[in-house]
């Protein structure tokens, strides 16, 4: 497919997405640059009740108040707001300090690169499906001099067995809850305890690549604070689960941070004003945060639902993995190429204005397990997917299967 092409199908897909009356997810992604700042705007003016998501998000929350106040003068390297929302993400996750980073993957290289300092190991244990392995070219022994090793092939978080055993010291274990590419998964709360507790015994810290850590309480059972104290640091992300613009909290305690701070600015991350991406952040705080356990309790329904209407519709093979979800996205396994796949999830949404499924791949799933031949795709339930019921969702799987004949 060309450039010309390829910009064709993203227009398509976009108008096919914001014209749908029915989607499980609206995404901030979906709207124009006019809608996403004007939404900023009415949400900072209106308070954390506003109705309008960022950029076409997933409505109001149960917050009442200014998120900041709209009159407070913009941030300059730091400061006002971004300060606010660092602590704010220190007191939610308990930890001593926190420190925003432009990116995800900027604030894991540097946590990793102090560690490793710390330490005096700059081998950092993780696994082969980790963001840092799939998505980031190498990044952490290009750029840092990290070296990498990979405690199992499992597409499942390394058991206690696994992380003592393993042959060679490393100086830091990063886990990252929920591991994206092997389905959305997560260890028992006894698994994960143990699986810290077999780090310590070999004087490694652990760090958490919590980038969707939010939504992990109601599969452990536990509150922010309890699940962060496990480790020594964290990572978050406001743009996954809150509807943030962008960016991306470092926490943990403040001799960690300070020292982080100074590398961020080296990284090229102490940027001169970040006040849209910190407001966005700190309403997604306000209004998403209270509602992801309702997202986390209705994933279950719409995957179970799924798996029903595959069932019912005689595909030759399905899996909906993993059933129940372990958080408010799961992923969805066919046998059909993905091109096949893709036409008709945009033709039932041209067609009929229900968005049952966006994107499909075959990309690092593989490496989760996926057979050949069978393409993936990834279902988020959010504010809007509440509004479907168990039938909606057989029902929409029955258009969907016969647009693939």
């Amino acid at each position: 497919m060309t450039a010309m092409d390829e910009q064709e199908q993203r227009r398509r897909r976009l108008a096919a997405w914001r014209g749908s009356h029915r989607v499980l997810a609206r995404r901030s992604t979906d709207g124009t640059v006019a809608e996403g700042l004007a939404a900023l705007a009415a949400a900072i003016g209106a308070g954390s009740g506003a109705e309008a998501g960022i950029g076409g998000g997933s409505g109001s929350g149960a917050g009442s108040g200014f998120v900041h106040d709209p009159d407070d003068a913009v941030d300059v390297y730091g400061g006002g707001v971004v300060a606010d929302l660092e602590r704010r993400v220190a007191g939610l996750l308990g930890t001593e300090a926190a420190a925003f980073f432009p990116t995800g993957t900027m604030a894991q290289q540097v946590a990793l690169r102090c560690w490793a300092g710390r330490t005096g190991n700059a081998t950092v244990a993780l696994h082969p499906l980790a963001h840092p392995e799939l998505h980031e070219e190498g990044s952490l022994g290009a750029v840092s001099g990290l070296r990498t090793v990979h405690l199992t092939s499992a597409a499942r978080m390394p058991s206690a067995e696994e992380v003592r055993d393993h042959p060679e010291p490393f100086g830091t274990l990063m886990l990252e809850l929920p591991l994206r590419d092997a389905g959305f998964v997560l260890p028992t709360w006894d698994e994960l305890e143990a699986v810290v507790a077999a780090a310590r015994e070999r004087d490694a810290v652990v760090h958490l690549d919590g980038a969707r850590l939010w939504e992990c309480g109601p599969h452990f059972g536990r509150g922010l604070q309890e699940i962060a104290a496990l480790a020594d640091s964290v990572y978050v992300s406001f743009y996954k689960s809150l509807d943030g613009l962008s960016g991306a909290v470092l926490a943990g305690p403040d001799v960690l941070v300070e020292e982080a701070r100074v590398w961020r600015h080296r990284y090229g991350g102490q940027l001169f004003q970040q006040y849209p991406a910190a407001l966005s952040a700190l309403i997604g705080l306000d209004r998403e945060l209270p509602r992801l356990p309702s997202y986390v309790a209705h994933a279950k329904v719409v995957a179970g639902a799924m798996a029903e209407g595959f069932a019912a519709a005689g595909v030759p093979w399905f899996r909906v993995h993993p059933e129940p979800p372990h958080t408010h996205q799961f992923q969805v396994w066919l046998p059909y190429d993905v091109e096949v796949l893709d036409e008709a999830s945009l033709r039932q949404a041209e067609e009929t204005g229900v968005t049952l499924f966006r994107r499909w791949g075959s990309g690092a799933a593989g490496a989760a397990g996926l057979p050949p031949g069978v393409s993936v795709t990834e279902v988020t339930v959010s504010g809007a997917g509440l509004e479907w019921s168990a039938e909606d969702v057989r029902e929409a799987v029955g258009v969907f299967v016969g647009l693939l004949a």
